[in-house]
């Protein structure tokens, strides 16, 4: 969920924040107050392309800030795949841009426009001019039919991913089979020359460790048995038995004393044990010339083998295994081709049998999606509209199945359906996304969407279904919308105006989060459209009780 925005020297905005919420959130103003510089300025710190002309007259940049948190199980695993952690559970994204450059970083740390873009596709959605609606992004209307069959194909798309994946492994493996007679030889040697360097190596686990703290004690064997030499002294020159004896003739007068004494017998023991342990010591460690080579050697050897081949032995002992298997490849190249070329032929045949079998759930999952789509459609103001969804198939498989899906559609009565992306406007767009979002409600991931334009052309009833739908998908989704229509500001669970101003010979845009009675009288300046008078407050007033009943 988008918590909050902060704008700063971003066109007319010298400085605004806006908290959002869970819910409905309305922004309204008069026409040219700056609703869509929020907008844009969304979409600057979503990667949209900046441009030095967004900064505010006199500034020398302009900065936006946008907070995220509440973020879903699924989330947070693809945030941590992309080496990004949520910070007391949210994360911040800040874009500054200067007359010379732009500057993206992700809860402080400095990100690229791609990794930006990566990560907010899958936080907010924002639907309204072209070039930021996801309805006209490659691929995705199948990924819209795909999210709406996820009950039907979930498990099959996966199988497809996982024999794709197999093929694609296979096919790779028959490249390797390129090889002329030299080549195959000159290869083979080497994998016999490298097996066996390994194998004499005879790794063994935490044999590294053990031999470095043997070689660093090595290194070190002058300062150790100095200190140790010097602790000896020390200890020999302890005299506990004089203390012992002065302790007991003490004990005549004062029995608690035995307490003491005790102690100093224990202590006594212990002092005599730790000097011959010193001794011992000494004894059993001292300094082999010959065996601190011998560990030199084999130090830097196993050293060598683990950087050359994989880093641990785990990874080396993969790694023999691989060129083992490599080698029984070389010697009987003929058969091994042979095999690998049938592999990736019954791959390939058991990749086209998943998808075809994907292919058939796609098609009848398109006829029902584009059904209630068009039902939806025709609620909101597209009477006689025709609306489908046809499935084609790719020249190759890819990991996703073999399929492409596109929307078709005509608007106007006698037009033949066309491409989405040829036919409708902004505002049809956002109706259109609208329709899938609500048919999409229980299953779509993006938490947050943005609707502009939404209620260009519309009015009356149609408007009320617009507000009703937005309504439900709140209830899902939080949902941030600029409108001019008093019907569908009135559904706001929280309600923003936006004012342009003047002060100091300066022009700026105000954000203010209304309260009931502000709302209200917003509401009023939308249905009379110039003066505010008591029975347009009233009809406004009944307008908002009749949103919060409905």
């Amino acid at each position: 969920m988008l918590y909050h925005l902060h704008v700063k020297d971003l066109a007319l905005i010298a400085s605004a924040d806006v908290e959002f919420g869970a819910g409905l959130n309305i922004l309204t103003g008069e026409t040219g107050a700056g609703k869509s510089i929020i907008i844009g300025s969304i979409n600057l710190a979503l990667g949209q392309k900046s441009s030095k002309d967004m900064i505010r007259t006199g500034k020398e940049s302009g900065f936006v800030e946008l907070v995220f948190g509440d973020f879903t199980d699924k989330q947070m695993e693809r945030m941590r795949e992309m080496d990004i952690e949520p910070e007391e559970g949210q994360v911040i994204i800040r874009r500054r841009i200067s007359r010379t450059r732009s500057e993206i970083k992700i809860n402080d740390q400095t990100a690229t426009l791609s990794k930006l873009r990566q990560l907010t596709e899958m936080l907010i959605d924002i639907h309204g001019q072209h070039e930021h609606q996801s309805l006209l992004k490659d691929g995705a209307h199948l990924r819209i039919l795909d999210q709406f069959q996820e009950a039907e194909t979930g498990k099959l798309r996966q199988q497809v991913a996982m024999a794709y994946r197999a093929w694609s492994d296979e096919k790779k493996r028959l490249e390797s089979f390129s090889l002329d007679e030299g080549q195959r030889q000159r290869e083979l040697d080497f994998l016999k020359f490298e097996i066996d360097e390994i194998q004499k190596a005879e790794l063994k686990e935490g044999e590294e460790e053990e031999l470095a703290d043997k070689y660093r004690k090595y290194q070190n064997a002058q300062t150790i048995y100095a200190s140790m030499a010097s602790a000896r002294e020390i200890l020999r020159e302890v005299d506990l038995s004089r203390a012992i004896s002065d302790i007991q003739d003490a004990m005549q007068y004062d029995k608690e004393l035995k307490q003491i004494s005790d102690s100093l017998y224990d202590l006594e023991s212990i002092a005599e044990d730790t000097l011959r342990d010193v001794d011992q010591y000494l004894e059993d460690n001292e300094y082999d010339e010959e065996d601190f080579h011998a560990t030199e050697e084999r130090l830097d050897f196993i050293r060598s083998i683990l950087v050359k081949y994989g880093g641990t032995v785990q990874k080396v002992e993969t790694t023999l295994e691989e060129k083992e298997r490599r080698l029984a490849e070389l010697e009987d190249y003929d058969a091994a081709r042979e095999s690998c070329r049938k592999q990736v032929q019954q791959k390939f045949q058991v990749l086209e049998e998943l998808s075809c079998q994907l292919t058939e759930k796609r098609k009848q999952g398109a006829a029902v999606l584009a059904e209630r789509i068009r039902n939806e459609m025709t609620e909101m103001g597209f009477l006689d509209v025709k609306f489908d969804l046809p499935v084609s198939k790719l020249k190759e498989p890819t990991s996703n199945g073999q399929d492409e899906a596109h929307f078709v559609v005509s608007l106007n009565p006698g037009e033949p359906v066309r491409p989405l992306t040829e036919v409708a406007s902004g505002g049809e767009l956002s109706r259109i996304m609208l329709s899938i979002k609500t048919v999409l409600a229980d299953t779509d991931e993006i938490p947050t969407l943005i609707f502009d334009e939404i209620d260009t052309g519309i009015s009356g009833r149609t408007a009320e279904k617009v507000s009703d739908k937005l309504k439900r998908i709140s209830h899902m989704h939080q949902v941030i919308l600029i409108t001019h229509l008093p019907q569908i500001a009135a559904k706001a669970d929280i309600h923003f105006m936006i004012e342009k101003k003047v002060a100091d010979g300066h022009t700026h845009t105000d954000i203010t989060r209304l309260d009931e009675n502000a709302s209200i009288l917003e509401l009023a300046r939308l249905l009379a459209g110039g003066k505010v008078t008591e029975a347009v407050l009233a009809n406004a007033r009944e307008l908002k009780l009749l949103a919060r009943e409905s």
